[in-house]
This record gives structure tokens, C-alpha cells and sequence, in this order.
């Protein structure tokens, strides 16, 4: 099978390869890691697509284990192309936006410098929001909406007093029908949360700013801690589904905090 492969170096000694799979995980599924234990220390991560691989090139000069990360490519690698529209409810790390992924990146903890956040921005406006996401989140609109306004109807339709009426009208739904059990994803949880509005905007709009990016890491962090979970790459499922910290992987830093900016 062909794999898509990023080289990365300048690694801390303490870095382990659970350590870059857990941090390259947000980039998109992972097929294997063949890590050096030279002097100084490198690997090669091999993704399963080559849109993971292009993430992971955006993330040269992100911090692992307290090193600044050189991550470079042998070869070019592209999105792919003719997208279909996801057919259930799960959506790849490949094709969400590259800010809501830099943004799932701060709210774990690791710390990306501005020019990261920038980079992820601008990759968004060149490529625009895939289709698949936008037809997931649609989707999810929908079935929140329905499930907690009634038949047909959307969350993201309806103005902000609505949407909190709306989130008080789920919670009920949820103690009766347990829905939350099943439906644990954090886009879920966040488009019926009252600032559902401002989460449907960040990650359908390509006009994002660098302080946007950090308010939707707060946003994810904060919506963790009230859920008691730690926030986690969707791989297999959405973010905030599993993984409750690294050993020696990311800092405990405010992911609203700027960050050093890489020259």
C-alpha cells in the first residue's frame, strides 16, 4: 500500500514514538512510524493520505516533548480530490478545516506558534472547507435540531435565545433518551450548546483570524472539562472521544496563550 510520508527531526531524546503517533494523530490517520534512535534523534511518519501528510508539513517548527520540530517532505503532497459527501455520522481528521485541527492541537495542550495558526489559515482560504465536512456538519445541524426543536429543523437556523432554549430542551431529550451516551462527539455537543452559532461559523467560514483559532481551543477545552473528558484527535472518532493525556507529550499551556513565532 502507498503511503504518504513526512521526515521529521530535531526530536527531544525523552520523544517516543507513542509520543509523535499521539501528536501527528490530529493530522489524519497514521499507517506507520519508523523512529531513529540516532544522535540527534529523527523519524518518518507515514500517513494512510496525502492530505494528512500536507497537515503534518504545516506543523514544521510545532513543539513536542519541549523541541521545536522540523518536519519536511521528500515529495509534494495534495488533497485529494472529488470528495463525496459523508454517508453516517463521522468525520475524518482528513477532512476537517486545518484551523479547527491547529485549534484542536491548543486545546490538548501543545504549543503551535502563531505562524503555525497562520499557515493553517491561509491553506483553508486557498482550499476552501471540503464538501465532506460541510455535509457532516450539516447533517448534524439537522439532527440535533430535530432531536431537540422538532422535525426539520436546524440549530443553526435559529437565533442565540433560541439555541439556549434549544440546549435546555436537549438536556431534557438527553435524561430521557440517554442520547448523549451515543452521540459523545464534540462537534455534537457544541453546535447544542448555547455558542453553537459561533461554533458552526468558525468551522464553515474560510474568514478566520489568528485569536479565532484560540477561542475555539478555549471553547474545546472548556467543553472537555465540563464533559470530564481530556481533549483527543478524532482517530477513530471526533475529537474529545478518548485519549487522556500523554506521558511527556504536551505542555499544560493556556491554549488561548500566544505563542513564541517561528522565523
Amino acid at each position: 500500500m502507498t503511503t504518504h510520508a513526512v521526515n521529521v527531526s530535531n526530536l527531544a531524546p525523552t520523544t517516543t514514538e507513542d509520543h509523535l503517533r499521539d501528536f501527528f494523530t490530529f493530522c489524519g490517520k497514521i499507517v506507520a512510524i519508523d523512529l531513529h534512535n540516532t544522535e540527534p534523534k529523527t523519524a518518518v511518519v507515514h500517513f494512510e493520505k496525502p492530505s494528512a501528510a500536507k497537515t503534518a508539513l504545516m506543523l514544521n517548527g510545532g513543539t513536542l516533548d519541549g523541541a521545536q520540530l522540523t518536519v519536511t517532505s521528500d515529495t509534494t503532497h495534495h488533497d485529494e480530490e472529488h470528495e463525496e459527501p459523508a454517508a453516517g455520522d463521522h468525520i475524518e481528521q482528513e477532512h476537517k478545516p486545518r484551523a479547527g485541527i491547529v485549534a484542536e492541537y491548543l486545546a490538548k495542550g501543545y504549543t503551535l506558534s502563531d505562524s503555525i495558526l497562520e499557515r493553517a489559515i491561509k491553506m483553508d482560504t486557498e482550499k476552501g472547507i471540503s464538501q465532506r465536512f460541510l455535509a457532516y456538519f450539516n447533517s448534524l445541524d439537522k439532527t440535533i435540531g430535530s432531536k431537540a426543536l422538532g422535525e426539520n429543523q436546524t440549530v443553526s437556523a435559529k437565533v442565540q435565545s433560541a439555541v439556549s432554549a434549544a440546549t435546555q430542551q436537549a438536556k431534557a431529550v438527553d435524561e430521557q433518551k440517554g442520547i448523549t451516551k451515543s452521540a459523545t462527539e464534540y462537534y455534537s455537543k457544541a453546535l447544542a450548546s448555547p455558542w453553537g452559532q459561533k461554533v458552526r461559523q468558525f468551522y464553515t467560514t474560510t474568514s478566520k483570524q489568528v485569536l479565532d483559532i484560540h477561542e475555539e481551543a478555549r471553547r474545546i477545552a472548556d467543553q472537555q472539562k465540563a464533559s470530564g473528558t481530556a481533549p483527543a484527535p478524532a482517530a477513530p472518532t471526533a475529537p474529545g472521544s478518548a485519549g487522556a493525556g500523554i506521558t511527556g507529550g504536551p505542555a499544560t499551556t493556556d491554549p488561548t496563550a500566544p505563542a513564541t513565532t517561528v522565523v
